[in-house]
């Protein structure tokens, strides 16, 4: 097997400016996992013994020949570039050559390696394979102190003892135990969403901690991870972009109706296989979750950037968790699409897996009560594919619609009032009124804040004011005096637009025709976000016809059923 680990030349090192990259006990994981993964691993065995200060990882990766292995902790060696234009098309996630030297300095350092493939991690026993690996032993500053022959599958075991032995303030100023255990399972569970294929074993003091199995996809992994959400309750979504550079977008959202979060803390953005801050990306996340989640509540959202190494700098940042893009705002849009997408009822989202608790009450209630109690309808044509059907009306409330996979229950009022938000967002427009609206005790920050989202008001008399210009969708209501004033009460334009959806969206029992539910099926399905109002509250109850099947016991056989 040829070397591939070579010293950098110099004019490489003075170009990278990481500084220290070993601080904890997190980063010895971090950096030693990254290693592994590009070393081709598929599974990796993590073994923590915090209070001795020591790490160990194993891999079934490719391995290193004893060439490679008496150079790998030398400063500044790698083999994952090689010249100062690698630095500006970083394919790996290791690339500095720091991190093994860096341990040499701060602990004591200990490989064992074979060259080859294998399915199992390494062992550190036995005679299974011969002896064609090797144990190497370091001395402070990353020379080999002590090579010898060793029996060993085909991967790498890497082990860090007594770090920050040699300064002991370093100890001293770290957080506890159980809060760097806490950040060694962040940044491990962080690393597998971006390679899910992986598989992970994790031992704390000899005994295991936690494991994580392999999956096909992000999304197919994170309800390992959060344990309340279910695979219904997540999006996938993977966008291959139309530019010369083949670069794509993968998604993993939390349904607004279904999952969301009391903190922001799984808001997570990666790029070609990093976990990276990027305020600005995640600003546009936010951004579009606005007005689909209740109030003080965050979304669920894991993004997956796979981006030309060129149109990323790496080399700004220690930890290599903070990315510039060289074109952000294009990234931007592309994210703010790809999520509209996700939100939106289509031919690929209408037969989603049923609603299991609120199908589950629902189905409970009616047994209780013993029937539903529907306004009378015709019975339906066959539904066109992927459309919802109106087919009745519950209690003046909710719309009964039908489609190819069951029956939906759709509640009127706020279906409405989304179609109407999203309207004034896209057209909020001021029309002047012939007799204006006269408002009586008004304060000055209220009439402030009518200015601010642009009515024309002025007095008109002793306090009495005239407003002259209201919203266009205000114009013909009575209540329309009732509603600025509710405007007036502060919060920004588009929380002026949520009131006057609200006030004018249909009332829940309100009667509707058939052709009135049906065009609100119709304008609602179009929306971007269909599936919450602005106030974040869910629309739609799904019951798939699986589930019908289920309750009126379909699937019996007749005669064996009743005992015959």
């Amino acid at each position: 097997m040829v070397s591939t680990i070579q010293v950098l030349p110099k004019e490489v090192v003075h170009l990278i400016t990481a500084g220290e990259v070993i601080d904890s006990l997190a980063s010895v994981v971090r950096e030693l996992v990254e290693n592994s993964l590009d070393a081709g691993a598929t599974r990796i065995v993590v073994s923590i013994w915090p209070e001795q200060w020591r790490v160990r990882v194993a891999d079934n990766g490719c391995g290193m020949n004893l060439e490679d292995l008496q150079r790998a902790a030398s400063a500044h060696s790698t083999s994952k570039i090689k010249s100062c234009a690698d630095l500006w098309k970083i394919n790996s996630l290791g690339f500095r050559g720091e991190a093994l030297h860096s341990l040499t300095t701060l602990a004591d350092l200990e490989i064992w390696s074979r060259p080859g493939t294998s399915v199992s991690p390494p062992f550190t026993g036995g005679t299974e394979g011969g002896v064609n690996g090797w144990r190497v032993v370091y001395g402070y500053g990353g020379e080999a102190a002590h090579i010898e022959a060793a029996a060993i599958a085909p991967g790498t075991v890497v082990t860090v003892s007594n770090l920050f032995g040699n300064c002991s303030a370093r100890r001293q100023g770290l957080p506890s135990v159980a809060q760097q255990m806490k950040a060694v399972q962040a940044t491990i569970q962080q690393i597998a969403l971006c390679h899910p294929q992986v598989a992970w074993q994790v031992w704390q003091n000899d005994r295991e901690w936690f494991t994580i199995s392999p999956a096909a996809t992000m999304g197919k992994l994170l309800p390992q991870l959060l344990h309340q959400v279910r695979p219904s309750d997540l999006q996938e979504l993977q966008v291959e972009l139309p530019n010369s550079r083949q670069d794509s977008l993968y998604l993993v959202v939390g349904l607004p109706d279904r999952c969301h979060r009391h903190r922001l803390d799984w808001l997570r953005v990666a790029v070609n296989g990093r976990m990276v801050k990027a305020p600005e990306i995640e600003q546009t996340i936010l951004g579009a979750f606005h007005k689909t989640l209740p109030r003080d509540r965050y979304p669920i959202c894991c993004l997956h950037l796979l981006i030309s190494p060129d149109q990323i700098n790496w080399n700004r940042n220690p930890a290599k968790t903070e990315i510039y893009l060289n074109d952000l705002s294009y990234w931007q849009q592309q994210i703010s699409q790809a999520i509209e997408q996700a939100f939106r009822i289509n031919s690929a989202t209408l037969k989603e897996a049923v609603h299991t608790t609120r199908v589950g009450k629902l189905i409970k209630a009616a047994e209780e009560q013993g029937s539903y109690n529907t306004n009378p309808f015709t019975t339906p044509t066959s539904p066109t594919p992927h459309t919802l059907k109106a087919v009745g009306q519950v209690n003046n409330t909710y719309i009964v619609a039908e489609h190819p996979g069951g029956l939906w229950l759709v509640e009127q009022h706020i279906a409405h009032e989304r179609v109407l938000y999203e309207q004034l967002c896209d057209r909020w427009q001021i029309v002047p009124v012939e007799a204006p609206i006269i408002l009586y005790q008004l304060s000055p920050a209220q009439v402030s804040q009518l200015q601010r989202i642009g009515l024309d008001i002025e007095p008109f008399g002793e306090q009495l004011w005239a407003v002259r210009s209201v919203p266009a969708m205000l114009q013909q209501r009575e209540d329309s005096a009732d509603a600025i004033l509710e405007l007036s009460w502060g919060g920004d334009l588009q929380t002026a637009q949520v009131a006057v959806a609200c006030r004018s969206a249909i009332r829940n029992g309100t009667p509707l025709s058939m052709p009135e539910m049906q065009q609100i099926l119709d304008d609602w399905q179009r929306t971007r976000n269909p599936r919450t109002c602005p106030h974040g509250r869910p629309i739609y109850l799904s019951l798939e016809e699986s589930a019908l099947a289920r309750f009126f016991r379909r699937h019996w056989v007749i005669g064996k059923s009743h005992g015959i």
